[in-house]
């Protein structure tokens, strides 16, 4: 795929987003082998956030990323441009008080948040520096960010199948299971153009944030990134 199909206007990306959205969660464990709950685990301690505490899940999809933040006692805000994950989302979880929006212009005052995360949606955000940047203005000072997101095994072996994996495998896969497989496609071509460790953590800093730090997930297939505001 050329880089242009990677560089698709908001809106094209927005209507594959509410294409996928009714088996959005099945597609994703299938395509992930159950890995993806092992990654929410990861994300919610990451996050480590206490009762009270006030937490932007951004490119929360149909919100099944936000329900472990609520369940520990935070007031978790489930924030999407999709209205086809947020419908869906506010059908299965009612109480999950879903919020559209853009991640470039995210519809909250400074200061709001004592945690933001973002779960494999900054790659579709158009501009991700712009989208770490307006999470830091939403982040009280000395409030954490969390970044889980696909990146660069770091065994070459294993790089190679995964790749084989990613652009053969997973658009066939989804075929099966998925409601918009096509959509798919753009997402695997999206994770192989996606920065590595350690570029990402030099975006976040860019936009802000202190301290990136990293740690690899199932042998860098995913990393996830945390800073402070």
């Amino acid at each position: 795929m050329a880089r242009a199909e990677l560089d698709k206007q908001p809106a094209d990306v927005r209507r594959m987003f509410d294409a996928v959205a009714k088996r959005y969660d099945i597609t994703n464990d299938v395509l992930s082998f159950g890995q993806d709950r092992r990654w929410r685990r990861e994300v919610l301690q990451a996050v480590d956030p206490s009762f009270g505490d006030t937490v932007l899940d951004l490119a929360a999809g149909t919100g099944t990323s936000s329900v472990p933040f609520a369940e520990a006692g935070a007031t978790v805000v489930p924030c999407d441009f999709s209205l086809g994950m947020l419908q869906v989302g506010k059908r299965n979880l009612p109480y999950l008080p879903f919020t559209a929006g853009d991640g470039t212009r995210l519809p909250f005052r400074d200061d709001t948040f004592d945690a933001v995360t973002i779960s494999f949606g900054l790659r579709n955000i158009v501009d991700p520096l712009a989208g770490l940047t307006e999470l830091k203005r939403v982040t009280r000072p000395g409030g954490r960010l969390v970044v889980c997101e696909f990146s660069h095994p770091t065994w070459t072996p294993f790089r190679t199948v995964y790749l084989e994996y990613l652009m053969k495998a997973l658009p066939g896969i989804a075929t099966a299971v998925s409601s918009s497989p096509d959509a798919y496609v753009y997402l695997a071509e999206s994770i192989r153009a996606w920065p590595d460790q350690a570029g990402l953590a030099d975006l976040i800093a860019k936009a802000g944030w202190t301290r990136p730090e990293w740690r690899n997930l199932s042998g860098g297939i995913v990393a996830l990134h945390r800073a402070t505001a």
